[in-house]
């Protein structure tokens, strides 16, 4: 079915660019929850469980969201692809190591992550600002948290 069968309260061209920047944002919270998942699996060190239990908060964090972005998306008449395929191809987040990594590299390593996210969910918050400021709020919101994670995440490196 290609025409969507959910009558959008937007305006085609408000539709469209407000789809995107949903589109794009919950392919960054999908890799977020990934990421933050193959570290929780491959940390290791001193601090190993401290790092471990914060990175399930952080994946239950991105997966709270993901949902949120995907189901606001549908009520705007926007198809959510959260494919395998289309996250690999088009999250805008850094590449995270895939081996086992000491908790004093997990953390710079998100902090970098969670950096490039709050950099990308700022500019989509300005884009929505006109497009949609329903969505909008939720993005603001998803940024509150995700600015509160980096803040923790960087606290472990004073």
């Amino acid at each position: 079915m290609s025409k969507s069968p959910i009558t959008s309260p937007l305006a085609d061209a408000e539709k469209k660019a407000t789809g995107e920047v949903l589109q794009s944002t919950l392919v960054d919270l999908i890799d977020l929850s990934l990421t933050a998942k193959q570290a929780h699996w491959n940390v290791v060190g001193k601090n190993f469980r401290s790092v471990h239990l914060q990175l399930d908060e952080l994946v239950t964090t991105a997966r709270t969201y993901t949902d949120s972005v995907a189901e606001r998306a549908s009520a705007l008449g926007v198809s959510p692809n959260g494919k395998a395929r289309t996250v690999a191809d088009s999250s805008g987040l850094p590449d995270f190591p895939s081996e086992w990594l000491k908790e004093d590299d997990v953390v710079p390593a998100l902090v970098t992550t969670l950096a490039t996210l709050i950099g990308r969910l700022r500019e989509r918050i300005e884009t929505t600002e006109k497009t949609d400021p329903v969505t909008q709020d939720l993005l603001i919101e998803i940024t509150s948290k995700i600015e509160e994670a980096h803040w923790m995440w960087q606290a472990q490196q004073a």
